[in-house]
């Protein structure tokens, strides 16, 4: 009887054993299954593209990220834009900064020292003037009218010439050209970078100069008009692909450079590269 029940307990304990095994390599087999299946699926998916980075200056962003959906949608290529002053820009591509196309002047181009490749010009910015909407519009036809009417705005806001924007570095030049650089020191609202126009919103100036592209961008301020042609100052924006850059670089550029990009250069206060505005 004992060896009776000894032997039924080593069956018993031996199947129990034989079960716990095979589970242990059925799940083995199906982990394996599953990590296989994975792989597969994923070798089959297709790969997404590296992201393009774009740097542009601030007067260009609005075309720039116009550009940007259409493009994406054709090549696949997700695209990370970034702004900056033109002088900022050049700063930070010398500190290090990756980059794969760059939007800006000649001059800030010219500033990188190769590690871009030849410029492709992409439209022209002009300088204006903005007021508060529904604010009076000052005179600014001739450059006789525009000297007057910095010099009666109780104050005037504009890209810091330290920050490296082309138009804060131009206007501050015209100041000393027309005469009145002592006058507008006491009323000057200098910005850092980014859009001049909100300190006409926030009220801490009457009138914003800047790059018309950019005082379109700031609701509840009016473009008064651009400056009169004898003092008006027109930035050539071209685009450049960095050195190594991958082919969706160039891609983009062509992309900024069509023709039907002209609509969109007008719609933002911009105008094509060739011809008059």
């Amino acid at each position: 009887m004992i060896r009776s029940r000894g032997a039924a307990m080593i069956r018993s304990r031996g199947a129990a054993m034989i079960r716990s095994r095979g589970a242990a390599v059925i799940r083995s087999r199906g982990a394996a299954v599953t990590r296989w299946v994975l792989a597969a699926t994923l070798l089959a998916l297709p790969a997404r593209a590296a992201d393009l980075t774009v740097l542009t200056a601030e007067a260009f962003k609005p075309v720039v990220l116009a550009t940007v959906p259409a493009f994406e949608a054709r090549t696949g290529v997700h695209v990370v834009v970034s702004n900056d002053t033109a002088g900022a820009l050049v700063r930070r591509i010398k500190d290090g900064e990756h980059f794969d196309v760059i939007v800006l002047s000649q001059a800030g181009l010219t500033d990188l020292g190769g590690k871009a490749g030849p410029g492709v010009a992409v439209g022209r910015a002009f300088i204006g003037v903005g007021v508060k909407a529904g604010a009076p519009r000052p005179d600014i036809a001739t450059a006789g009218a525009f000297k007057a009417a910095m010099l009666a705005a109780r104050s005037v806001a504009y890209i810091d010439p330290g920050s490296g924007g082309s138009s804060g570095l131009y206007l501050a030049a015209l100041f000393r050209r027309l005469g009145i650089a002592e006058a507008m020191a006491a009323k000057s609202v200098l910005i850092k970078g980014g859009l001049a126009a909100q300190a006409v919103v926030d009220g801490r100036a009457e009138i914003v100069v800047h790059q018309i592209s950019e005082i379109m961008l700031v609701p509840g301020v009016d473009v008064a008009g651009p400056l009169p042609p004898d003092v008006q100052n027109e930035t050539v924006y071209v685009a450049a692909i960095a050195n190594g850059a991958p082919e969706a670089a160039a891609s983009f550029v062509a992309a900024l450079s069509a023709p039907e990009v002209a609509a969109v250069l007008t719609a933002k206060g911009l105008a094509a590269p060739g011809g008059n505005r």
